[in-house]
């Protein structure tokens, strides 16, 4: 591939020689590979998500989390082969699935490591939100299950806080898109997500209107009770936030009680919804290699 629009910033560059907004090269880099249980209870189980870190990321949220990765700072590059290999290792120690988190910029390769494998477990898409389209078209009939962010509903805030002021109309388009493609959330007898979408959606402080924005634009797109929702309150305040002081706290109690009202009231009762206690640095991983 010669030339880059993978994602919704269309860089057009040749990651064979150059980098774009992602900052890695063409091959996927992968920082670990390894059962997690940080996701949600249909996600998770009992057994663990197959959980597939990617370096890059095509936003710049200041108050990330992953620094390490998304920043393309850590990680080993593979071939599709090699992540092929990767995939079927990962299913073979038991997970419930095989969880692609942050795997937009990378769309090409994993639908070429997916194109024909018979997994025998959900694949998970787990990206920002911020897919284009015409890249998840390529990906119908190889993803199970997507597990978007819906972070903004409004530009100055995606511009703000992640550099993508069309974040909410590109979210939106991807989302119609998603549930297009898996139709109402199926779980198995387990209460494993085997087909469908969950929406996830991070409160920020002070941020009220910011969330009952999202979830109108949610409630309004997607029909009732055919989709999940994750209300998260675990937002952490991370180094480096000195220009933005209204993310230099955790979310209230208040607050979050507020949002999880208004969800109620907007029809959106499938789904999860954290305690604020939630707020630590408890689950994020370490980023060392393994299962690769």
């Amino acid at each position: 591939m010669s030339v880059c629009v993978q994602c919704p910033r269309q860089c057009g560059v040749d990651r064979e020689t150059g980098l774009g907004f992602c900052r890695v090269p063409e091959a996927p880099m992968v920082a670990r590979a390894a059962a997690h249980f940080g996701e949600e209870p249909c996600i998770s189980g009992t057994r663990g998500s197959g959980t597939v870190f990617f370096s890059g990321c095509n936003l710049r949220c200041v108050f990330c989390q992953n620094h390490a990765i998304s920043r393309g700072q850590a990680g080993k590059p593979l071939s599709v082969p090699a992540l092929r290999n990767v995939l079927l290792r990962l299913r073979d120690t038991g997970v419930h699935n095989i969880n692609l988190v942050t795997p937009s910029h990378y769309a090409h390769a994993i639908a070429q490591a997916l194109d024909g494998l018979d997994l025998g477990i959900p694949v998970v898409w787990n990206s920002s939100g911020y897919d284009s389209v015409e890249t998840l078209r390529m990906l119908d009939g190889l993803i199970q299950v997507y597990l978007p962010d819906f972070k903004y509903a409004a530009p100055d805030l995606a511009q703000r806080y992640s550099a993508a002021p069309d974040y909410p109309e590109i979210a939106l388009a991807a989302l119609t898109e998603m549930y297009r493609q898996t139709g109402p959330y199926e779980l198995d007898g387990d209460g494993i997500l085997r087909r469908g979408v969950l929406v996830r959606h991070l409160i920020l402080p002070r941020r009220p209107k910011n969330t009952r924005g999202v979830i109108d634009l949610v409630a309004q797109t997607l029909p009732q009770g055919a989709f999940l929702f994750s209300l998260m309150s675990q937002y952490t305040p991370m180094p480096g936030l000195e220009n933005f002081p209204e993310l230099q706290e955790t979310v209230s109690p208040a607050l979050a009680a507020f949002c999880y009202d208004y969800m109620v009231r907007r029809g959106i009762t499938d789904g999860y919804c954290q305690d604020p206690e939630s707020a630590t640095d408890e689950m994020i991983p370490d980023f060392d290699g393994a299962g690769i």
